[in-house]
């Protein structure tokens, strides 16, 4: 629907905005956020493949150790480190703190590498402790 005087939008649409980090974050968190739900669903697969017996318990384990289930848990747990790190700094927000521009697109920067790095700890962590 164009507005009538100006034969422009009613309202703003994606393609005139630019990207920022504080808004690519944003949209991240909702993106983890609904990824944590469906891989909610993989840890409750495990739970039930434990409580079902050895068979469908070493079956679930065996897919878990592909590289396709590598992939998925790996990434389950950027979400989960991404979503996590993204709720600390709403809460920063929450709290009135850190709304200057620079900060917060530092913010928006330290939450993606962070993510990351956090991600690759546990990971090699995990390895190391599991050998």
């Amino acid at each position: 629907m164009a507005n009538v005087t100006n034969k422009r939008p009613l309202s703003p649409h994606l393609q005139i905005y630019k990207l920022i980090p504080t808004m690519v974050m944003s949209i991240m968190h909702r993106v983890t956020g609904g990824a944590l739900y469906f891989g909610t669903l993989l840890v409750a697969w495990w739970l039930i493949a434990a409580s079902s017996g050895a068979t469908y318990f070493e079956w679930v384990s065996w897919f878990m150790g592909t590289l396709l289930g590598r992939l998925i848990l790996f990434g389950y747990t950027w979400a989960l480190v991404h979503h996590m790190l993204g709720g600390l700094r709403h809460l920063l927000w929450d709290m009135g703190c850190g709304f200057e521009k620079s900060f917060s697109t530092k913010l928006a920067k330290a939450n993606l590498i962070g993510s990351i790095l956090l991600t690759l700890v546990i990971w090699i962590v995990g390895y190391m402790v599991r050998f």
